[in-house]
């Protein structure tokens, strides 16, 4: 399992997943426990990790190759959520539009837009690109919200 480890004074985290909607899940998932442990918040960058994995595993999708997901908390503190697939031609727009009200989908980058200070898109050694966020995480989990991650705390009610 990957770790956030200490190199030049950043912690980083990198984790290759399978390109699947079970390998987005995983990129949340080791998002909210790695700053979980270090009592950061993490409800920003748990909906930034799942947007773009979300996409990464949706649109830069190639069957046989995974996505890399790269985390790096430098001072600030500032997460920098890196992930990169090998679909290069699908790259998103720089600035997200609205979405059509009645679609159901095509809001992620709305979100990662509103919740990020930044974000971009880098391209690698071909076909690699690369779509990150940073995010500020400069203060420790309020008490009250506790140190759960939130898609768990809350049941699902149905309709008898």
């Amino acid at each position: 399992m990957a770790t956030l480890s200490h190199v030049n004074q950043e912690i980083s985290l990198v984790a290759t997943l399978p390109s699947t909607p079970r390998g987005a899940r995983a990129a949340r998932a080791l998002t909210v426990a790695q700053l979980m442990q270090r009592k950061l918040p993490f409800e920003d960058a748990a909906q930034v990790v799942a947007e773009l994995a979300a996409n990464a595993v949706t649109h830069g999708r190639v069957r046989g190759r995974d996505f890399r997901l790269a985390l790096r908390l430098a001072p600030g503190p500032t997460l920098r959520v890196e992930v990169s697939d090998t679909r290069r031609e699908f790259t998103p727009p720089t600035i997200p539009g609205a979405p059509d009200t009645e679609a159901e989908s095509g809001r992620g980058l709305v979100l990662v837009s509103a919740l990020a200070a930044r974000w971009g898109t880098d391209h690698g050694p071909a076909p690699l690109k690369t779509v990150w966020a940073e995010i500020d995480v400069a203060g420790p989990i309020s008490p009250d919200r506790g140190f759960h991650d939130p898609v768990d705390q809350y049941s699902v009610e149905h309709e008898a």
